[in-house]
């Protein structure tokens, strides 16, 4: 079996990266007796400006958007497409726009330990914006986050508590861009193939098998 490592360029506010990765999980679910996938999360900040205690999310997002209808037409929307992939997205209930640089310090933690905690990370970071509306910006919310996914809480709130990895954030966030993306999520197979959106569960598994097939033929025509 073929196994394949997606990089997922991503923000925990972004719902269309929530919804991209529960269409993800079903993609990898379809494929699971073919390959084999390993994903590793890559930060991405759609709102880079916003201050540490993070802003009005109703009023931030109506200005980004072009009023309270266009915003309303787009949580229907999102919500929708949400219920047909198991997430409740619960848009009133979100009252911070968060600065997201520390939820992606967590991430990152949580990865040096492994793939497993940071996924758990991740899905909590998710839920507990969209679904639950808490602040993701709260360090007492990541501090809670991270014990829940089995990290060490005091160390974790040593390493908020510093400017611990703030510039690797940053770096790697910055790369992301000079390599051109420019919108999340953003998918990239194996360092080489790229996709971009919230892409539907039957596209993401054809990629997946388009690309382990290329390389199951490689590796044969090398021998």
């Amino acid at each position: 079996m073929e196994r394949i490592t997606i990089d997922v360029v991503s923000d925990v506010v972004c719902p269309w990266c929530y919804l991209g990765k529960a269409r993800l999980e079903l993609a990898i679910a379809e494929v699971q007796d073919e390959v084999g996938v390993d994903i590793n999360w890559r930060p991405y900040r759609l709102n880079p400006d916003y201050p540490p205690e993070g802003v009005d999310q109703k009023k931030a997002l109506e200005q980004k958007l072009g009023g309270a209808e266009r915003v309303a037409q787009g949580h229907k929307m999102l919500s929708e497409l949400g219920r047909e992939v198991g997430i409740n997205f619960d848009f009133d209930a979100i009252k911070i726009g968060p600065n997201t640089l520390d939820a992606h310090r967590l991430i990152h933690w949580a990865m040096v330990e492994d793939r497993e905690k940071q996924d758990r990370v991740v899905n909590a970071l998710f839920k507990a914006n969209f679904e639950e509306g808490r602040n993701v910006g709260d360090h007492a919310v990541l501090l809670n986050i991270a014990q829940n996914a089995g990290m060490d809480r005091a160390v974790v709130s040593s390493l908020l508590a510093s400017d611990a990895d703030k510039d690797l954030v940053i770096a790697e966030i910055e790369a992301a861009q000079k390599m051109g993306v420019n919108g999340v999520p953003f998918f990239i197979f194996d360092q080489q193939y790229a996709v971009s959106g919230a892409q539907t569960p039957d596209v993401l598994a054809n990629a997946l098998r388009d690309i382990a097939k290329a390389k199951a033929e490689a590796r044969a025509g090398m021998n």
